[in-house]
């Protein structure tokens, strides 16, 4: 069997990027203090600098365009089952006894 996949918390993988922007260690020397490949601490340290700037950012904003992205399939999605939820109706009032209540 091969290898099991190895899954690394936020909080680790943020140590680690911080530990390789303080540059007090080469990336050969921190790989083989936290047991992963240098590359790996590259790609860490990366996406750490790439997304520092939506910790001041006060949460996530998005585009207009994200926004109508996310928002039209539920809207769809909303039509759909008010037509279903009207059909329904429609057909219970047909098929429904006379004496039961509405």
């Amino acid at each position: 069997m091969g290898k099991t996949r190895r899954r690394f918390s936020g909080e680790f993988k943020a140590k680690v990027a911080i530990e390789a922007l303080r540059e007090g260690k080469t990336l050969a020397e921190l790989a083989s203090e936290f047991g992963i490949h240098p590359n790996q601490i590259t790609a860490w340290k990366s996406d750490f600098l790439r997304n520092a700037g939506k910790v001041f950012g006060g949460g996530e904003e998005f585009s207009e365009a994200e926004v109508d992205e996310i928002k039209t399939p539920l809207y769809e999605q909303i039509g759909r089952l008010k037509v279903e939820l009207d059909w329904l109706k429609k057909k219970y009032a047909e098929f429904r006894p006379k004496g039961d209540l509405p």
